[in-house]
């Protein structure tokens, strides 16, 4: 049932309550026990052991538990508790930021009014929010929080703040008596009131229709803990990266371990042959250097304003095909603006932005003051005297108390140096009609305005206000407002509308005395018309080129509000967002659309508007079935689930509820859209070093696993231990793998298309690279291997042997790591020392390569020995053909890889 379609004796039937009694309190209990408390409540949440157990169900987390348990098994203990510490440091470090939707749930919890006034039993009493039940009659006085969702009975005068649900930028006027037919989107059901939204004027009695979790708010809630959260790409390519790796190494392991048993070896030895196998062909250290990069650049982008909190999302902001923007403070700066006044029978343009009491007031491009048109002081006066907003500036920011059109003109008349306090004090208030939505005005008097003299100023809706004037003020002289003077003022009146300006009209009458009798009728008629303000929730300066360096980068931006389609329109077309009206979509319009059809038109529509929750989440369901990463940002429980839904949920850190930014994956501290470009660019910069550094590590590990097999093949002794290759991976490769991961920007990385992501991690340029370099590298210490064994012996030398390749491989692939850097550009072009992490990365390693052959306790736990001089001469010639021939490679190839 749609509370909004009935009327009253329906909604009293319905709910078995009475418009003045309300329910007994027997009644009362009685239904709280049918229906509970009204709160929300967290479904069951995940265990640690059950988050825990989740980080071992990788496969190649399970191949090393398995190479752990062998190792033990045959008596290599060192190997198998350096392997299972692996393991479990990688567990540790993927248990990070679980149980959003948790989160999100008990942010919207404290949404909730504490208490709340009811009637029961024919008696006003206050009680708690969570006792509220369905047919409870409740009453509503300015700053109320609304309980529960309701449906009203009596309205005076009532506006709501819904801005945080609807997207509505101003508080909505509410009327009880208001009558709705079929279905409308919640921002229009103007004879209802939603759990959580703010009362700020005026006063209303309701009855309870919903609580807890069926209200819309509780809706929202439950959605967001059915969503399950879905893989990054980065997450499903790592994913598939692993399960490749994983069957080409037990692969491997069982043709090395059947090859070794035909030529005679020992099955013992050969088990510790295919654990050294094992160990080479996993990058045991990827999942903490892909965790220790993502964090950096999460620090990274925290400095410029936006904190990710979930590692994984820096990556996928790089992906970003889609920007989903809410308009209302997203885009816009969520403070109405005078922008344009009508005064004298000129138009004028009014400049700066926000409550700030600062910017110009232009006529034909050049600067006015209020003395140069003689009506412009009486305009600023009555919008500042017919008023009851205050402007605030107590915190350094000029902020309003009270309605925001009223802060717009304030503000207005601040910039032509008339303030408020000094008006009133000038000019006291001595009665008062105060405004109500059937009237759409407001009348206050005045005393010692015009030549001692009361006025009545009044203020509203144009159409009303001109309707009721008989005169109109030009150039000093107050002259009939006949019928050609009117329709010139209702044109422009509506092409202010038509720019999705809010536009109020101002008038005054004199009075000798205030009237006894006070009535509506009476004082706003036969007025004198004085002009016209309008305003509008302006768009961020800087919003205009960052959605122009958006296209540029192949990214599309869409806004998706609660507000109105002319407004919406408007903002995104001055934003360079849209070029013509058939862009712009109703949310109703959503509704008769089927999912195919919905798909279709994600793909031109640029502005949805008049949108509730649930047509948000099918805009950016539409649009990630079309294979967009779409980002989604907003501010208020309205996008909430969308925030969800979305690849990349981005929330306003400002003015963002404590619902988005619990939902969100990135949170913006600036509010400023322009953050989420530079985040965006962020996230490109890492995923390219991401490819970088799975790019060095997995050519260091193929050049090992070719190492290994090769010299079985040969019938020679395995070159390096389980450990050795345990250290190489996890100390020596680590350290400049995570240099690559800080590596800049390559030059147009945002003039480039974002990436698809149905593509593997490993393009073909960079397989070729690979293969090249793996080649490069096991080659290098082969020759090495082969020299050390003919100088030192097979049997007698092989420790020596051993120690010989062991620097060579991890000289080579520390020199390697430089020529990593690019695939496409040569050091020459970027710069040996451009990257001062790499250096000192590479020095770390090299020392600690150092320490390993000529510290005796390492000595022994490695099974190395200290090297001659004569050693490193071979070592260092052979370490440098892999970083030569990668160079090579690049300068010859590189138009391939491009």
């Amino acid at each position: 049932m749609e509370w909004y379609n009935i009327g009253k004796s329906e909604l009293v039937k319905e709910l078995k309550t009475d418009l003045n009694y309300g329910l007994s309190q027997r009644e009362a209990e009685k239904r709280l026990e049918d229906f509970g408390k009204n709160e929300l409540e967290v479904v069951g949440k995940k265990s640690f052991l059950s988050k825990l157990i989740a980080q071992f169900t990788d496969f190649l987390i399970i191949i090393l538990i398995v190479a752990a348990g062998v190792s033990s098994f045959v008596g290599e203990r060192d190997d198998a508790i350096v392997i299972l510490a692996i393991v479990v440091i990688n567990a540790v470090l993927g248990i990070y930021q679980e149980g959003k939707a948790e989160k999100s749930v008990e942010a919207l919890q404290k949404l909730s009014a504490p208490n709340a006034k009811v009637i029961r039993g024919g008696n006003q009493i206050i009680i708690p929010a969570t006792d509220i039940v369905p047919g409870d009659l409740v009453v509503l006085d300015a700053g109320d929080i609304i309980p529960a969702d309701i449906r009203l009975i009596e309205s005076s005068n009532l506006k709501v703040e819904e801005a945080s649900l609807t997207g509505e930028s101003v508080p909505v006027e509410k009327d009880a008596n208001t009558k709705i037919l079929g279905r409308v989107g919640i921002g229009d059901r103007h004879n209802m009131g939603f759990f959580s939204t703010i009362v700020t004027y005026g006063r209303g009695k309701g009855i309870v229709i919903g609580t807890g979790h069926k209200t819309e708010i509780g809706n929202i809630a439950t959605k967001i803990q059915s969503y399950d959260d879905e893989e990054t790409p980065l997450q499903v390519k790592l994913n598939q990266l692993g399960k490749v790796l994983g069957t080409l190494t037990i692969g491997i392991c069982i043709m090395v371990f059947v090859l070794g048993l035909f030529q005679g070896r020992p099955i013992l030895k050969m088990l510790l042959t295919s654990i050294s196998l094992a160990v080479a062909a996993i990058p045991e250290g990827l999942p903490a250097i892909v965790t220790i990069v993502l964090s950096i650049g999460m620090n990274r982008m925290a400095g410029k304003n936006a904190i990710v909190k979930k590692l994984l999302a820096v990556e996928t902001l790089g992906a970003t095909s889609v920007i989903c923007s809410d308009k209302t403070g997203t885009l816009t700066q969520n403070e109405m603006t005078v922008v344009k006044a009508y005064v004298d029978n000129k138009i004028l343009d009014v400049e700066g932005i926000g409550y700030e009491p600062a910017g110009n007031i232009k006529l034909s491009g050049k600067n006015i003051n209020i003395s140069s048109l003689p009506n412009l002081k009486n305009l600023v006066c009555i919008g500042s005297l017919a008023n009851d907003a205050l402007l605030d500036n107590s915190s350094g920011m000029y902020k309003i108390m009270g309605d925001p059109t009223e802060g717009a003109i304030i503000a207005f008349a601040g910039k032509l140096g008339q303030t408020t306090e000094e008006l009133n004090k000038s000019y006291p208030r001595i009665a008062e009609l105060p405004f109500d939505s059937t009237r759409k005005m407001m009348t206050t008097f005045h005393s010692n305005y015009i030549n001692g003299k009361i006025v009545s100023f009044t203020k509203g809706a144009p159409d009303i206000v001109i309707n009721r004037c008989s005169k109109i003020a030009i150039n000093g002289m107050i002259v009939d407002f006949n019928k050609e003077l009117k329709d010139k003022v209702l044109k422009v009146n509506k092409d202010f509308a038509r720019s999705a300006l809010r536009v109020l009209s101002t008038s005054y009458k004199v009075w000798n005395e205030v009237p006894k009798s006070i009535k509506f009728d009476d004082v706003e008629n036969d007025m004198i018309f004085v002009g016209l303000v309008g305003m509008i929730d302006p768009a961020r300066s800087e919003v205009k080129e960052s959605i122009k360096l958006c296209k540029q980068a192949g990214i599309e931006t869409i806004m998706i509000t609660g507000d109105y389609k002319e407004t919406a329109y408007a903002i995104a077309k001055d934003l360079g967002m849209v070029e013509y009206e058939n862009q712009a979509m109703m949310g109703e319009d959503l509704d008769k659309l089927s999912d195919k059809e919905l798909r279709d038109a994600v793909k031109n529509t640029k502005v949805y508007a008049r949108v509730s929750p649930e047509h948000k989440v099918k805009i950016v369901t539409a649009l990630k079935d079309n294979g967009y990463i779409t980002s989604m940002t907003g501010d208020g429980v309205n996008d909430a689930l969308a925030l969800k839904k979305a690849d990349i949920g981005v929330a306003m850190g400002i003015t963002g509820t404590d619902v988005a930014k619990n939902t969100a994956e990135v949170i913006l501290t600036d509010d400023n859209f322009a953050t989420i470009v530079n985040a965006v660019e962020e996230g490109r910069i890492i995923f390219s070093n991401i490819k970088k550094f799975v790019f060095f590590l997995l050519s260091c590990n193929i050049g090992e696993i070719l190492l290994v097999f090769i010299s079985i093949l040969l019938g020679w002794e395995v070159p390096l231990l389980p450990i050795q290759l345990l250290w190489l991976n996890l100390v020596t490769d680590s350290f400049p793998a995570m240099a690559l991961g800080v590596e800049n920007a390559e030059p147009g990385i945002m003039n480039q298309p974002p990436r698809d992501t149905k593509e593997s991690i490993l393009d073909k340029s960079m397989l070729g690279g690979i293969m090249f370099q793996a080649a490069a590298i096991s080659a290098a210490s082969l020759f090495s291997y082969l020299w050390a064994m003919r100088m030192y012996g097979v049997n007698e030398g092989l420790i020596h042997a051993r120690s010989v390749v062991f620097a060579t491989l991890i000289t080579a692939e520390l020199l390697r790591a430089f020529s990593s850097r690019s695939q496409t550009y040569t050091l020459f072009k970027i710069g040996f020392f451009s990257n001062t992490r790499m250096i000192q990365a590479v020095l770390i390693s090299f020392l600690l390569t150092v320490a390993v052959l000529y510290v005796p306790v390492l000595n022994n736990i490695f099974d190395v020995i200290p090297l001659t001089s004569h050693d490193w001469l071979i070592v260092t010639t052979f370490s440098f053909i892999p970083m030569i021939t990668g160079e090579l490679y690049k300068d010859l190839f590189k138009n391939k890889i491009k």
